[in-house]
């Protein structure tokens, strides 16, 4: 059985985590399979939005316990190589060109719910799905996904999640500003499908330099920001898109 499961239709990529009878846990496979599909999508002119979901109960509920117990044996060399999988493959989704969607209809917890929140979108049933961080649980660290969930969430936020390892609800999600949508369950597959909807309308290249500018703007000063921002101003109106569409709003 394919570990994901790929489907286009209409500019809408769905990859779906098919390992339900391991609540579609990571393991190496699984991840160097998702950080392939990704970069080929990312350069796929026919798709425009990502929509990241699970099969079976789960989104995905952290490590494969065959693999916590292969990582427990490695070496160093192994470990690092091994660390850098993981983080190539949040980096893959976080740095997509494209709009990405996770669609939680249940647990995303440890590494899954890391998974989700490289996402630009979370949309999450209110009754079934589940966020939380139990790495330190079991003597690990959600060491890269902290990286991310500081610029998601803030400090405070963050310490409060890795540090208790308490699952949270998805209204909870919500109000502390993990995910961006909180509906009703059997709502979850409209609410996805409207969003990407919403998304394909608009432009490819805008939403692409948009994503880029969200990643490059933390970090750098005011007078910094200031100045990339003008010069990616002046880029995109030389863009095809930008031409077009004023071309198009004028008539």
């Amino acid at each position: 059985m394919n570990t994901i499961l790929l489907r286009i239709n209409e500019s809408v990529a769905r990859i779906t985590l098919n390992r339900p009878e391991k609540r579609n846990a990571l393991n190496a496979e699984l991840l160097t399979e998702l950080r392939a599909i990704f970069t080929t999508l990312s350069s796929d002119n026919s798709v425009r939005v990502i929509v990241l979901e699970g099969a079976g109960k789960a989104f995905c509920a952290g490590a494969d316990l065959e693999y916590l117990q292969k990582i427990s044996e490695y070496s160093i060399i192994d470990n690092f190589a091994d660390s850098r999988l993981l983080q190539e493959t949040f980096h893959t989704i976080y740095t997509c060109p494209k709009p990405v969607i996770a669609k939680v209809h249940g647990a995303a917890i440890a590494g899954g719910c890391g998974l989700a929140s490289v996402c630009d979108f979370i949309v999450a049933g209110k009754d079934k799905a589940l966020f939380g961080y139990s790495e330190v649980k079991i003597g690990f660290v959600a060491a890269i996904v902290m990286v991310y969930l500081l610029k998601k969430i803030g400090d405070t936020r963050t310490r409060n999640m890795l540090l208790t390892a308490e699952n949270i609800s998805a209204m909870e999600a919500e109000r502390i500003g993990l995910i961006t949508h909180v509906v009703d369950d059997d709502l979850l597959d409209d609410t996805v499908d409207t969003l990407a909807q919403t998304l394909i309308k608009n432009s490819a290249s805008s939403l692409m330099i948009t994503k880029e500018m969200l990643r490059n703007l933390h970090g750098m000063s005011l007078e910094d920001g200031l100045r990339y921002a003008s010069a990616m101003n002046a880029f995109t109106r030389m863009t095809d898109d930008c031409k077009n569409g004023i071309a198009s709003f004028l008539r």
